[in-house]
C-alpha cells in the first residue's frame, strides 16, 4: 500500500465514519489485515480491559473519550499508564470525535487537531503502514501529488502543442509558471478561495476550445491596474503586477482532456505546497531529455540548512542571542539583515534562495518580538527584508521562471506568518520585483554583473551546482572548463563554480559554500583544483566530510557529497563536520581533514622504501585472447593441445569474487609452434586485424605482436595483487598472493616477487586510511592508484626485526582466510560478515604496522591522517634536500672537469 492509497482510504473514512467501528476502519485504512482487525474486535489482540479502549502491543493505544475530563489530561494519563508502558504502543490516540490528540512514542511528536481534519494529517500515522518517518519526512505528500498532477497536465498540453523552437519552449514554460501561481493564489488568500478554478470551470466550454482566449483575457486582466469594460468573471480578479503577467507570450491550445487536467490540478489544496519543492515539480514536468540536467536538483530543507547555517545563519543567531538584552544592538541587527545579499549562481528553481529568505525572515520576526518584549509595547515594524536581496543564475529556462515565482510564493507565506505573529503584514498584491534571477550559463557570465559587490556589502554565495564528472561532460561543458582554467583538465564541471567563486569573494566581505561530489577533495582532483585556489588569499573555513546527499527529485538520486565553505583568510574559527560531530580545527586542507595544506602529487616511484608496484598486463584485445572458465573446460576436451598456451588471468573482480578467466599467453620462442594450433592461430589472426583497425596509433603498433599483451610481466615465484577498485564498505582492500603461473591484468595492480612484510603494510588500517583520503572514486568505491596511493604512502624505515614481525602478521591473515577457503574475499571482507578470527588478525596487524610509526597507538583515523600528512611533508622535504645536494655535487664535479 502506498502513500496515495492511504490518503484516499482516510478521505473515504472521514466522509462517512461510524464511531463504533472508527478505530478498526482507521487501522484498515493503513493496511492492517482484516484478520488482525477481526482478532482485535474479538478481543484476541486487544490487551485493554476497558470498554472504550483498544491496546495493541507495539502498535496502538486508542481511547474513545466519553468523560467530562479534558482530552489533554486523558492522553497524559494514558501515556503514563502501566499497560501503556508495558506494551509500548507506537501511537497513543484519544478522541471525542470533535477533537483528536495523538502521540508518536518513538519520535515524541504530537498531534492536536479537529477530528474532521484527520485526512489532512494522515501522514502522522504512516508508521502503522510500515512507512517509517525517515523514509518520507522530506517528501510532503501534497508536494508529490502536485508534481504528478502537473506532469500529467504538461503531457496533455504538449500533445497538442509540440515545441520545436526555444521561443515555443519558453512560452510554454511561462504559461505553466503563471497557472502555478494561480493555483497557489486561490488557496492562500491572494485570490479568493478557488476563484481561479471555479471561474475557469464556469466560463469555459468542456471541450476546451475557448480556453486559449480565456487565458489571454485573464492574464491581461491580472496585469491591468486600471480596470474598465471587463467581463464580470474577470473584474473580481486582483491586479498582480511584479512582471509575472507583463509580457505577451503565445498561449497553448486546449482539448477536453487538457482542460480537465487544469481543473484536476486546481482541486488540490495548494496552500500545503512548499515553494521550495518546485524544483521537484520541474523534474516531473519538463521534457525527459532535460530531466536531471544542469541545475535541476531539488534539495531537501535539512540538507540546505547544512550549507546556510555554518555559512551565515549560525553567526547571525549568535549575534541575536548576545544582543537580546540590548534594544540598540537588536535594531542594528535588523538593519544588517536588510543589507545582506544571497547569491546562488546555479540556482535551479531557487531552493537555496527560498530557504535562505525564509530563515532570514524568521530571524527578523524573533528580533522584532524581542524588541517588543524589551520595550513592553508592540511596535509597528513591518518586514524590511526584500526579495531584491536575492540573486541567482540558472541555465534552464523553466527553472529560471519557477525560481522567480517560488520567491514570490515564499514571500507570501512569510507575510502570512508575520501577520499571524504580529497582526499586521505587507499586502500580498501587487507583487514586488522578485530578486535578480538571470537566465544564462553561470560559467560564462560575469557574476559581478548579476550580483554587484562593494566594500560595504555582506554577500553570501551558495548553492548546489552541477557536478558532471569528466566522462559525463559534453563538448560545451569541457569548453567552459577550458575557458576558465586556460588549459585542458579532467576536473569535475563543478570546479568552474569553485574557481569563479574564489575570484568573486577575493578581498570583499563575501563568503561562499557549495555542495559538491566528494571527488573534488580526493585523488588527483584535490591537487588540480585546490592548489591554485588556496594560493590566493582564501581558505576553507568550514566543511562537511563525505556523506550521502539525497535529493527529492522525481528520479531520486543519492550521491556521496561534501560541502566546502571558503572565505578570505581570517583569524576566525574553522569548523569541520564529520557526520553529526562538529569540531573546531586549526586548518582544513583540500582533503577536508585537520592538517596543513598539503597537496599529494603523483609519483612514478615510491616515496618509502617499497618495491615497485605496476599496473597489471594490458591486453588490448577486445576479449579475443580471453576465455571464460566454461570455454576453458570445453577447450580442454575438444583441443587439449591448446591448453599449454593458456594461463589463468585475474583482475579486481575475478580476484575478489573468486573466479578465473584464461588468456592466451605465448612467449616469442613459442610462437611458431603455437601457430600450428588452429584455435590459437585463429585468435591471433583475429586480434591482429582488430588492432590494425584501432584509431589509437599505439594499439596499431601492437599489431606486430598480436599473440601478446602490451606487457608480458610475470613473477619468478609469486606476485602480490591489489585490486584496482574495492567497495567503500570494506575496512580493508583485499590483497593477496598469486603463483607465478597466474597473470594479473590491467584492472589490478601487481608487485612481483615482494618480501612478505609488504602485504602486511598495504593490508593495514594505516594504508587504508591514506587510501580513503587520496584515492579517487568510481561512484563511491575506492579507485586505487599506484602513483597516488602506493607511491605517495609515507612509511618509515624499519629494521629486520620489525620486518619479521610484519611477516608473521602476513602469515596469520592468510591462515585465517584459509580457514574459510569456501568463501570468496568479497564474503570474507564484508564488514557485517567478516570472521572474527580474520578481523582479529587484521587488528593485530594494524597495531604492528602502527608501532613502526610510533610506540603509542593511534586513537582515531583523524589522528592517523594528521600523522601521515606530517610525515609525508617531512619525507618530501628530505627528498628535495637530498636531490638539491645531489644536483650541487653533480654540478661541482662537472665544474672540476
Amino acid at each position: 500500500m502506498n502513500i496515495f492509497q492511504i490518503e484516499k482510504n482516510i478521505e473515504g473514512l472521514m466522509t462517512n465514519f461510524d464511531e463504533e467501528t472508527f478505530v478498526y476502519d482507521f487501522l484498515l485504512a493503513y493496511g492492517t489485515t482484516k484478520a488482525a482487525v477481526k482478532r482485535l474486535k474479538d478481543g484476541g489482540l486487544n490487551l485493554s480491559k476497558q470498554p472504550d479502549e483498544l491496546l495493541w502491543k507495539k502498535k496502538l493505544h486508542f481511547k474513545e473519550s466519553k468523560e467530562e475530563k479534558d482530552l489533554y489530561s486523558q492522553i497524559e494519563d494514558l501515556k503514563l499508564a502501566d499497560n501503556t508502558l508495558r506494551h509500548q504502543p507506537r501511537f497513543i490516540i484519544v478522541t471525542d470525535y470533535k477533537k483528536l490528540l495523538a502521540i508518536d512514542t518513538k519520535t515524541k511528536d504530537s498531534l492536536d487537531i479537529a477530528f474532521n481534519e484527520l485526512n489532512k494529517h494522515f501522514d502522522f500515522f504512516l508508521p502503522l503502514a510500515g512507512m517509517e518517518k525517515a523514509t518520507y519526512q522530506n517528501e510532503n505528500p501534497a508536494d508529490v501529488k502536485a508534481a504528478e498532477k502537473m506532469a500529467r497536465l504538461y503531457d496533455e498540453i504538449l500533445k497538442d502543442n509540440p515545441t520545436q523552437s526555444s521561443e515555443e519552449v519558453h512560452a510554454l514554460n511561462v504559461f505553466l509558471s503563471r497557472i502555478l501561481f494561480c493555483f497557489f493564489a486561490e488557496d492562500t488568500d491572494i485570490f479568493s478561495k478557488s476563484q481561479f478554478t471555479n471561474a475557469l470551470t464556469s466560463h469555459t466550454r468542456e471541450d476546451g476550445n475557448d480556453l486559449q482566449t480565456y487565458f489571454e483575457g485573464l492574464f491581461q486582466t491580472l496585469n491591468t491596474k486600471d480596470r474598465k469594460d471587463l467581463p464580470s468573471y474577470f473584474e473580481k480578479f486582483p491586479y498582480v503586477n511584479g512582471g509575472l503577467f507583463r509580457e505577451n507570450h503565445p498561449i497553448p491550445i486546449f482539448t477536453r482532456r487538457s482542460r480537465q487536467a487544469i481543473i484536476d490540478s486546481g482541486s488540490l489544496d495548494w496552500s500545503a505546497i512548499n515553494p521550495d519543492i518546485f524544483g521537484s515539480m520541474i523534474q516531473a514536468v519538463i521534457t525527459p531529455e532535460h530531466r536531471g540536467g544542469l541545475g535541476m536538483h531539488y534539495t531537501s530543507v535539512p540538507n540546505i540548512m547544512k550549507v546556510i547555517e555554518p555559512l551565515f545563519l549560525d553567526e547571525l543567531k549568535e549575534v541575536f542571542e548576545k544582543s537580546k538584552a540590548n534594544k540598540n544592538k537588536l535594531e542594528q541587527l535588523l538593519i544588517r539583515l536588510t543589507k545582506i545579499k544571497v547569491f546562488d549562481p546555479a540556482c535551479g528553481s531557487g531552493n537555496f534562495l527560498i530557504i535562505a529568505y525564509k530563515e532570514l525572515r524568521k530571524l527578523e520576526m524573533k528580533i522584532i518580538k524581542q524588541i517588543d518584549k524589551l520595550t513592553g509595547q508592540q511596535s509597528m515594524s513591518f518586514s524590511r527584508i526584500s526579495l531584491n536581496q536575492f540573486y541567482g543564475i540558472e541555465l534552464d529556462d523553466f527553472a529560471h521562471e519557477i525560481a522567480s515565482l517560488s520567491l514570490w510564493l515564499a514571500e507570501h507565506q512569510m507575510n502570512v506568518a508575520f501577520f499571524n505573529e504580529f497582526g499586521r503584514s505587507t499586502p500580498a498584491l501587487p507583487l514586488k520585483d522578485a530578486g535578480e534571477i538571470v537566465h544564462g550559463n553561470a560559467t560564462r557570465l560575469d557574476w559581478e554583473d548579476v550580483c554587484p559587490k562593494t566594500d560595504k556589502d555582506e554577500i553570501y554565495l551558495l548553492g548546489n551546482p552541477p557536478y558532471k564528472g569528466f566522462s559525463q561532460q559534453d563538448k560545451s561543458q569541457k569548453e567552459d572548463l577550458f575557458r576558465i582554467l586556460n588549459s585542458k583538465t579532467k576536473l569535475d564541471y563543478i570546479a568552474c563554480w569553485f574557481i569563479k567563486g574564489a575570484e568573486y569573494i577575493l578581498n570583499f566581505n563575501i563568503k561562499m559554500a557549495f555542495v559538491s561530489t566528494n571527488s573534488i577533495c580526493q585523488g588527483e582532483q584535490a591537487t588540480l583544483l585546490w592548489a591554485d585556489i588556496l594560493k590566493k588569499n582564501v581558505e576553507i573555513n568550514f566543511a562537511f566530510q563525505s556523506f550521502k546527499w539525497a535529493n527529492n527529485a522525481k528520479s531520486k538520486a543519492a550521491v556521496i557529497c561534501v560541502i566546502v565553505g571558503l572565505r578570505n583568510i581570517s583569524k576566525e574559527i574553522k569548523v569541520l563536520y564529520k557526520g553529526m560531530h562538529r569540531g573546531v580545527v586549526k586548518n582544513i586542507n583540500p582533503y577536508l581533514i585537520d592538517s596543513d595544506n598539503v597537496f599529494i602529487q603523483k609519483r612514478t616511484k615510491p616515496l618509502s622504501s617499497f618495491p615497485l608496484m605496476v599496473l597489471g598486463n594490458m591486453p588490448y584485445d577486445r576479449g579475443i585472447l580471453h576465455f571464460s572458465e566454461e570455454e576453458y573446460r570445453g577447450i580442454s576436451v575438444t583441443s587439449p593441445e591448446s591448453i599449454r598456451y593458456l594461463k589463468k588471468i585475474v583482475g579486481s573482480q575475478e580476484y575478489i569474487n573468486g573466479f578465473y578467466r584464461y588468456c592466451i599467453w605465448i612467449e616469442n620462442e613459442q610462437l611458431n609452434d603455437a601457430m600450428k594450433n588452429d584455435l590459437i592461430r585463429d585468435r591471433i589472426i583475429q586480434n591482429k586485424e582488430t588492432r590494425l583497425l584501432s584509431i589509437d596509433s599505439g594499439v596499431r603498433k601492437l599489431a606486430t605482436k598480436p599473440h601478446q599483451f602490451r606487457e608480458m610481466r610475470v613473477a619468478e615465484s609469486h606476485s602480490l595483487i591489489l585490486p584496482g577498485t574495492s567497495s567503500e564498505r570494506r575496512d580493508y582492500i583485499p590483497v593477496g598472493y598469486l603463483d607465478n603461473d597466474t597473470i594479473i591484468n590491467n584492472l589490478a595492480f601487481a608487485i612481483y616477487d615482494p618480501s612478505n612484510y609488504i602485504l602486511a603494510i598495504v593490508a593495514s588500517r594505516m594504508h587504508m586510511t591514506w587510501v580513503r583520503t587520496v584515492a579517487g572514486r568510481l561512484k563511491s568505491d575506492y579507485r586505487y592508484s599506484s602513483v597516488l596511493c602506493y607511491n605517495t604512502f609515507p612509511f618509515p624505515k624499519i629494521n629486520d626485526s620489525q620486518k619479521q614481525e610484519l611477516e608473521k602478521h602476513t602469515y596469520r591473515i592468510l591462515e585465517e582466510r584459509e580457514k574459510h577457503s569456501e568463501k570468496t574475499l568479497a564474503q570474507l571482507y564484508d564488514p557485517d560478515k567478516m570472521p572474527e578470527g580474520l578481523r582479529e588478525a587484521h587488528h593485530q596487524n594494524d597495531l604492528a604496522v602502527e608501532r613502526c610509526y610510533r610506540s603509542k597507538p593511534f586513537e582515531s583515523d583523524e589522528e592517523r591522517l594528521e600523522y601521515l600528512f606530517k610525515l609525508y611533508e617531512k619525507m618530501i622535504a628530505e627528498e628535495e634536500e637530498k636531490n638539491t645536494l645531489f644536483a650541487k655535487e653533480k654540478k661541482s664535479k662537472k665544474g672540476r672537469k
